[in-house]
């Protein structure tokens, strides 16, 4: 196996963990803006990872381009997007949870 390969392996994993975590992140988290918050993140990051590990094994090909290129489109438009949604969101009057006891969050929820 060569190092390109491992390097490669490296950054598929280390995407496809992040894209794990946001996603346990979105069925954890208790409301819209810390759920929109952990998909935004981890998943920009992770399918950056994701695809930069692609890039690396595809080595010095046209594909290894378009493969940079998608990143780049992805940094770009995903946290804008998550943006767009949170603020939308919170001009249609969702309220972040803002308590911090877990009484004030049931609370919170079932209003």
């Amino acid at each position: 196996m060569a190092l390109h390969d491992i390097i490669g392996s490296i950054f598929l994993l280390s995407g496809a963990f992040l894209v794990l975590i946001g996603s346990i992140g979105v069925v954890r988290f208790p409301d819209f803006f810390t759920r929109t918050h952990a998909s935004g993140k981890c998943d920009t990051l992770g399918l950056a990872l994701v695809l930069l590990g692609l890039a690396i094994h595809e080595g010095g090909t046209l594909n290894t381009v378009k493969l940079i290129l998608i990143a780049v489109f992805i940094g770009i438009a995903n946290p804008t997007a998550t943006h767009a949604l949170a603020r939308a969101a919170f001009k249609l009057g969702i309220k972040p949870l803002l308590s911090t006891s877990k009484e004030e969050k049931q609370n919170d929820l079932a209003d």
